[in-house]
């Protein structure tokens, strides 16, 4: 499998390839090779292109894939960092809009059915400030003081279940859907993969709680449905990019936390994952989004070395190894 990956016309999967399934160090020839290659490519650069326009369209539903929210998040997965072409501006920008509580804000616009105003304004949610602060950490700005803010913040927001629906003070009376006291199974996991780049906190009680919410769920998941939140036959579909509650998501977050490799529970969700590998191993999707057609992981009718990529680099976290 490896060779197949290596051999990729994808930058982002060679690059990711070397550094997490083959341990090369950042500083290989391979690996500097690899990443100069996916700065350069077309896709790379149209990413970059829609990142920059952050903050000229409001953000109006938390699975708009197309929305510049998800270029930002996809090119951390890439493993793009801030010194990239461009990048350190982008990040400038996402950073000058923070909430006095600490949270990055986004360009917000909630319906005055949903509790909002049905104007545009600067505001921050649970289901968007964590996937803001993972796109800065993964850059490589966790050392900037704002970040530190925003992390305090999200640490100190975790209850007894995990996360729940959270908002700005100034939207008022907006919440998601459910019941007050319900965990928010979408923010659970952005907040997890924000607390993934924290060493400090990837054993604490915020790490631990809302883990413990996303495998409870799973547990539960033919009797308790969090209103919006299912773990059915569309939840298990393989899709990318990392944009709302799906099974890849889950257990990318998860196997993030060493504390969860011996849970039952944890094994089972996994198994679900790795029986929709073809007999060949490799890993096609099973759902896409339209406005990111053209993407290998977007196809369905052919194995993508991207998806193949990321459910091998989660068994490789847990020890399951990776054939060759």
């Amino acid at each position: 499998m490896i060779p197949w990956l290596l051999a990729s016309a994808e930058p982002w999967t060679r690059y990711r390839t070397l550094v997490d399934l083959l341990a090369y160090p950042d500083d290989a020839a391979e690996v500097q090779a690899a990443y100069q290659e996916l700065l350069t490519h077309a896709q790379v650069r149209e990413l970059l292109a829609r990142a920059a326009t952050w903050g000229e369209q409001p953000l109006k539903r938390h699975n708009d894939a197309g929305h510049p929210l998800y270029a930002l998040s996809t090119l951390a997965d890439f493993g793009l960092r801030a010194d990239a072409p461009g990048l350190a501006e982008i990040a400038a920008q996402v950073m000058a809009h923070q909430a006095p509580e600490g949270p990055f804000q986004t360009f917000v616009l909630i319906p005055r059915a949903f509790g909002g105003s049905d104007t545009e304004s600067w505001s921050w949610m649970a289901c968007d400030a964590p996937t803001l602060l993972y796109v800065l950490l993964a850059y490589g700005l966790g050392s900037d003081p704002r970040v530190q803010r925003a992390t305090a913040h999200l640490v100190a927001q975790v209850a007894d279940n995990g996360y729940r629906c959270a908002a700005a003070p100034e939207l008022g009376h907006f919440r998601g859907p459910g019941r007050r006291t319900d965990p928010c199974p979408v923010a659970n996991v952005y907040a997890l993969k924000a607390l993934s780049w924290l060493p400090e906190h990837r054993d604490g009680p915020a790490a631990r709680q809302a883990a413990e919410m996303l495998l409870e769920h799973w547990a539960r998941r033919r009797e308790k449905k969090y209103y919006l939140f299912g773990m059915g036959t569309d939840f298990r579909k393989l899709k990318y990019p990392y944009v709302y509650y799906d099974l890849l998501h889950v257990a990318e977050v998860l196997s993030r936390f060493p504390f969860v490799y011996t849970d039952p529970r944890f094994h089972e969700l996994m198994e679900a994952l790795t029986t929709q590998a073809g007999a060949d191993g490799r890993y096609t999707a099973g759902s896409m989004y339209q406005t990111w057609k053209g993407w290998s992981f977007a196809d369905k009718k052919a194995p993508s070395p991207w998806l193949t990529l990321l459910v091998l680099r989660i068994q490789r976290r847990w020890g399951q190894g990776v054939s060759s």
